[in-house]
């Protein structure tokens, strides 16, 4: 099994790339969503940990929020017990799709956690910054000092791109993105 990882800034598109390979994808931005919503175990973790921010009986994205922005630790402190669990979600994907030729990770901090293999390979996606955040401002629960936080987590994009086999030079348009993406396919 090939195993392709989308590399990419915050809401450089990464999800619409991956979806346009056309091969199972682990989005890993979707696991943790559906662990807030459904995982117990994980309200228990954080309110173990981050009392004061979650005293109600389901995690509240908004509480998530303002743990983050209060303390630079505690982003370290929710991620330490996410990213546990993804890890395991991402194994039960990876034994579900076993005989698949192809899947993509769509994990942002895919590099970042040392989720990746020496073997996998790696796709940039490179958006112009206007389109970016006109893009991010759209979103339903857009702050720019949460987007900030999170990027400061990640590599530098530079890097990033260095360490990737291919670009997407990803315009939001998917006769485009097919384009590329099928050339990707082609060379590997």
């Amino acid at each position: 099994m090939k195993r392709i990882g989308i590399l990419g800034d915050i809401g450089s598109g990464k999800t619409f790339v991956a979806r346009c390979f056309g091969h199972p994808v682990f989005n890993a931005d979707q696991e943790v969503a559906n662990l807030y919503k459904k995982d117990k175990k994980i309200l228990l973790k954080l309110r173990k940990v981050l009392p004061e921010y979650f005293d109600t009986p389901l995690i509240n994205k908004e509480n998530i929020t303002i743990a983050i922005l209060d303390k630079h630790q505690n982003l370290k402190k929710i991620i330490k017990i996410v990213h546990l669990e993804i890890k395991k979600k991402l194994n039960l994907f990876l034994k579900k799709n076993k005989s698949k030729k192809i899947v993509i990770l769509d994990i942002p901090l895919l590099l970042e956690n040392r989720i990746n293999k020496k073997s996998d390979i790696l796709v940039f996606v490179k958006s112009k910054k206007s389109e970016v955040l006109k893009r991010l401002r759209k979103r339903k629960n857009y702050n720019y000092r949460l987007i900030k936080k999170f990027q400061n987590i990640q590599l530098p994009l530079d890097i990033k791109k260095k360490k990737s086999h291919f670009v997407v030079n990803n315009d939001f348009n998917k006769k485009t993105v097919k384009k590329y993406v099928k050339n990707i396919l082609q060379k590997i």
